[in-house]
């Protein structure tokens, strides 16, 4: 069957799609655009695509009707309220939530529904960081052995309460799972009690290749360039404890074992902790941090965990400020050798090119 046929059962709805990609945006005008194209331009018929506006106040709305594709405005209520909206405007059996900011690369459309089967509760994939104008600025990420399992994760996520996973636009959900979605107000973040229930759902397939672009930048809300506060461990902090005890509510109500820890004997949450102890002042004991590095979560590399485990046990002997100081600063450290490693990449490999989606009015 020709692409044009298929494309035109989809549009009658004689062939259903087979994913659904749902783009929120909120203040994005510098970037919606490209989110946009990076799936239209794929042409893929077994893929619909929406697009939420979620109250935004800058030129958003205006260029996301420019586009032509199906959109809905709405109140500003966050990003799973958008999510939620364009579940209900959508009806593929599996959903991608693409962050307004972030980017598809080609071909990724077809390399995703080919993967996809009934069995399956997410897939997950690596995500090449690319700065404000586009460019690449480190290698993809995270280090996803490629595979398929359900055990694997289910025991990570009962010891730890997560496992390896790439941030929003890495990841595509069967639509059963993100109806969890539903109620977990608690949270902010589309990605968290799904991520986590999705190994009790069905199979987890990871694709050690980069399908899709995040996007590093002054506004991410992942807050790479803000400092720690004790506010934000707080928030962090109930957010993973809510998580988890809505995962365990979640087996309980479909009769399945619960054997998840609880989420205060967790690594995170104990991590948490021990960076609001630095903050407010307090001597981190030595138990406590023994007790994380007892925790380290298995899927963290032998370097990562040596490097970890190394500064855990020196905070209760190096004096605050300078914990605090690192504390507040590792994430844009983090961002800043990376990108250093890829200038220092480039002139030792053939550079790797990605297509690079022009942004309107050029740099800012």
């Amino acid at each position: 069957m020709s692409t044009d046929a298929v494309a035109a059962e989809v549009l009658t709805g004689t062939r259903p799609p087979a994913l659904a990609v749902i783009i929120n945006c909120f203040n994005y005008e510098r970037y919606i655009e490209c989110a946009i194209q990076s799936v239209v331009s794929q042409n893929n018929p077994d893929c619909e695509i929406v697009v939420i506006d979620d109250g935004s106040t800058d030129g958003s709305w205006t260029i996301i009707q420019n586009s032509g594709v199906r959109a809905f405005r709405k109140t500003n209520g966050g990003q799973v309220s958008a999510c939620l909206l364009g579940i209900e405007k959508t009806t593929a059996p599996f959903v991608l939530f693409l962050d307004a900011d972030d980017q598809l690369l080609p071909g990724s459309l077809d390399a995703i529904i080919d993967a996809l089967d009934a069995d399956i509760s997410k897939l997950q994939f690596q995500l090449v960081r690319i700065n404000e104008t586009g460019a690449v600025i480190a290698p993809a990420f995270p280090a996803l052995p490629m595979g398929r399992d359900r055990d694997k994760f289910q025991a990570h996520v009962k010891k730890s309460g997560t496992y390896i996973s790439p941030p929003t636009s890495g990841n595509v959900f069967r639509r059963d799972v993100c109806e969890l979605l539903r109620n977990a107000s608690y949270d902010t973040a589309v990605d968290g009690v799904i991520l986590t229930a999705a190994p009790f759902f069905g199979d987890i397939v990871s694709l050690n290749r980069p399908l899709g672009c995040y996007r590093i930048h002054g506004q991410n809300k992942s807050g790479v360039q803000n400092g720690v506060s004790q506010a934000l461990l707080e928030k962090h902090k109930r957010r993973f404890n809510d998580r988890v005890i809505h995962l365990k509510s979640i087996l309980r109500q479909n009769n399945w074992s619960d054997t998840i820890r609880d989420p205060k004997s967790m690594y995170f949450y104990n991590i948490y902790e021990i960076h609001q102890d630095m903050i407010s002042g307090r001597r981190v004991s030595a138990r406590k941090a023994l007790g994380a590095v007892r925790q380290l979560p298995s899927w963290y590399s032998p370097l990562r965990r040596a490097v970890t485990a190394a500064a855990l046990m020196t905070a209760p002997v190096l004096p605050n400020a300078i914990n605090v100081r690192f504390i507040n600063s590792w994430r844009l450290v983090l961002v800043r050798l990376v990108s250093s490693f890829a200038r220092v990449q480039a002139l030792t490999v053939a550079p790797r090119s990605y297509p690079r989606c022009p942004l309107p009015g050029g740099p800012r």
